[in-house]
C-alpha cells in the first residue's frame, strides 16, 4: 500500500458519473456505464489519484456490468473505488485548481444530468482554461454541450469531437427515448463531429480536449489523455 504521502504526491484527475438511472419512461435502469470508468482509470491510475464527482453526489448508478471484463472486475472489486463511487464527491466540494484533468464518463444518465448542471460545466471550464485536459467517452460528451469558457464562447466549438452517434442509437432503439441526439447536439453546439461505423473504436484528439464515440472507445480516450498530459 502506498502511504497518504505517496498519494498526494501525484496529480489528480476528475471523473465525472451520472446520477441517473432510468431510461426514460420505459421502466429500464441505467446509470454510468462500468468500462467507461474502468477503462481510462487501469490507463491512468499508476500516475494520476482519480477522484468521482456526481451532479448530486453520493451513490452513482451503474450500467454495462460486465465483470467477465478483466479491467472491470479489477475496478469494481477495487475497496477504494467501490467508496469512491458510493460516496461521489458534490460539484460544491471541488477545487478545480486540484485537477490537471476532467472525464465525463457515459452512460445513457449522462444525457439526462449532466448538461443540467452547471456547477460541472463551471468546473470542466476552469480546468480547461488552467492548461488542463478535458474528456469525455460515448454519452459523456452531453456533459461537455453547455461548458462555456470565459470569453463565452461554448467549449467545442470549432473543435473536432465525437460521441455516441445517430446510428448507434438507433441500434439500441433509444432514439426516441433520450432526451436529444448527442450527434446532432454537439454540431448544434459548433463542434466538428466525425463518427465510424457503429460500436468500433473512434476516439479525436483536438489539442487538450479529447472524445472517444462509444465504450469501445474508453481504453483509448484514456491513453490520449494519458499522451496529452505527459507533453509537459
Amino acid at each position: 500500500m502506498k502511504s497518504q504521502t505517496e498519494k498526494a504526491a501525484k496529480p489528480k484527475i476528475l471523473f465525472v458519473l451520472t446520477n441517473h438511472d432510468q431510461k426514460g419512461d420505459t421502466g429500464k435502469k441505467t446509470g454510468f456505464f462500468l468500462s467507461e470508468a474502468a477503462h481510462p482509470w487501469d490507463v491512468l491510475k499508476d500516475k494520476y489519484v482519480i477522484d468521482f464527482v456526481s451532479p448530486k453526489g453520493g451513490k452513482a448508478p451503474v450500467d454495462g456490468f460486465d465483470l467477465s471484463d478483466p479491467v472491470n472486475k479489477e475496478f469494481w472489486d477495487n475497496p477504494e473505488i467501490q467508496y469512491k463511487i458510493n460516496h461521489t464527491l458534490k460539484p460544491s466540494e471541488i477545487n478545480p485548481d486540484d485537477y490537471v484533468a476532467i472525464h465525463f464518463v457515459g452512460g445513457h444518465g449522462a444525457m439526462w444530468d449532466f448538461p443540467e448542471s452547471k456547477q460541472l460545466a463551471e468546473i470542466a471550464a476552469k480546468i480547461y482554461e488552467h492548461h488542463g485536459v478535458v474528456s469525455a467517452v460515448c454519452h459523456g460528451p452531453a456533459g461537455l454541450v453547455n461548458i462555456k469558457l470565459d470569453d463565452g464562447s461554448y467549449l467545442i466549438t470549432g473543435k473536432k469531437v465525437t460521441g455516441f452517434s445517430n446510428e448507434e442509437e438507433k441500434a439500441v432503439k433509444l432514439t426516441n427515448v433520450v432526451p436529444f441526439l448527442l450527434e446532432n447536439k454537439l454540431k448544434e453546439r459548433g463542434g466538428i463531429y466525425s463518427c465510424t461505423s457503429k460500436f468500433t473504436v473512434h476516439v479525436v484528439h483536438d489539442g487538450r480536449l479529447i472524445t472517444g464515440q462509444n465504450p469501445q472507445s474508453a481504453k483509448k480516450v484514456g491513453k490520449e489523455v494519458l499522451k496529452e498530459l505527459q507533453k509537459d
